[in-house]
């Protein structure tokens, strides 16, 4: 009578079965940890901003207050403009930041601007 070892052995079911497997489950670890670390990567050189409030200061000229988050020490840019009533852009300014001890920081901005302005906000933020 032949056992089933013998039967696997005349039919080439051996270990070679278990191998694709190792390898494809090595590979997906592999994909997943690469992926896993540009997303943390990625987070921790991101800026957010958030807008705090305006004041129409004249026809010509808009203070925008914001605070922005970033990592310790990084030099951030940040796009600050002024809309008018109809939400087209009167006035805008690019502001570099130098980086802090702190990761959040406010911000003070007047932007001039080419016609009376009804709001200023912070557009977007970036490390520089």
């Amino acid at each position: 009578m032949t056992t089933a070892h013998e039967l696997d052995e005349r039919y080439g079911r051996t270990g070679r079965r278990r191998l694709p497997w190792i390898i494809g489950g090595t590979l997906a670890v592999a994909v997943i940890i690469a992926f896993g670390w540009m997303t943390v990567a990625t987070q921790m050189s991101a800026v957010d901003a958030d807008d705090l409030g305006f004041e129409v200061v004249d026809a010509h000229s808009v203070d925008v207050q914001f605070q922005f988050t970033a990592p310790i020490g990084a030099d951030v840019t940040c796009a600050v403009e002024a809309l008018d009533v109809e939400f087209g852009v009167v006035g805008w300014k690019i502001v570099d930041i130098a980086g802090a001890e702190h990761h959040t920081k406010g911000v003070h901005v007047r932007i001039p601007t080419v016609a009376e302005a009804t709001t200023g906000l912070v557009k977007t933020c970036w490390v520089a």
